[in-house]
């Protein structure tokens, strides 16, 4: 074979698109990138945005349940703490932040959580109370039921059972399988966001908020 033409051909393919680096999204220019490549597809923009929003809104959470424990001390600053308390919903303009929190502190927390993420934290991008888990734990039950259903004979006591140990292992699933689904398909380190504004409003369904604006940057 003739290296040299070998060569030629290599260098003069266009770049592919690699399904495991659009997952995970760890590269500051990467969304910028798959936007350029992929401008074909509706709506690609958004969802890329609404994934970097989301694991700001988890950041940024993490980051005010620290600055409200009593337990942070100096030696303390890689662990997490949660304040139950605070809740958010993630659009791609921005995010809703619930709960009882200082505009003031609000606006540092953001900028915290975006440089923490930044700076390779990524372990911030992730919550235990996401709604991602709640639907990884139901679609674990629905698949495991009718699997189990199509397996069992049709005996009323053996169904029963069967949808009891579908529950059961769905449970037990849910929280890892839920963390991974957070990771490589609902958030990324948002690498493209800037914040514009914090604002007190009310979200669609009435409900008292804080909204975290941000914009896109490439």
């Amino acid at each position: 074979m003739n290296n040299s033409a070998s060569f030629n051909l290599l260098a003069s393919s266009p770049p592919h698109f690699e399904f495991f680096n659009f997952v995970s999204a760890t590269q500051p220019i990467q969304d910028t990138d798959l936007i350029r490549q992929l401008p074909f597809i509706p709506g690609l923009k958004e969802i890329l945005m609404l994934r970097q929003v989301h694991a700001l809104e988890h950041a940024t959470v993490w980051v005010l349940g620290e600055s409200h424990s009593d337990q942070i001390t100096s030696t303390s600053k890689n662990r997490q703490f949660d304040n139950e308390l605070l809740g958010g919903l993630s659009t791609e303009q921005g995010f809703y932040l619930y709960g009882q929190v200082n505009i003031t502190s609000l606006q540092r927390a953001v900028r915290i959580a975006l440089q923490r993420l930044t700076g390779g934290e990524s372990d911030l991008a992730v919550h235990p109370r996401c709604g991602t888990n709640v639907s990884v734990g139901m679609l674990l039950t629905v698949g495991l039921a009718l699997g189990i259903h199509f397996l069992l004979p049709r005996g009323p006591i053996e169904q029963l059972l069967g949808l009891g140990v579908a529950a059961t292992t769905a449970s037990q699933l849910a929280p890892d399988l839920g963390i991974l689904a957070q990771q490589y398909v609902t958030t990324a380190i948002p690498f493209n966001l800037a914040i514009e504004d914090i604002t007190v409003t009310r979200d669609v369904w009435g409900r008292s908020a804080h909204f975290v604006r941000v914009r896109w940057e490439d």
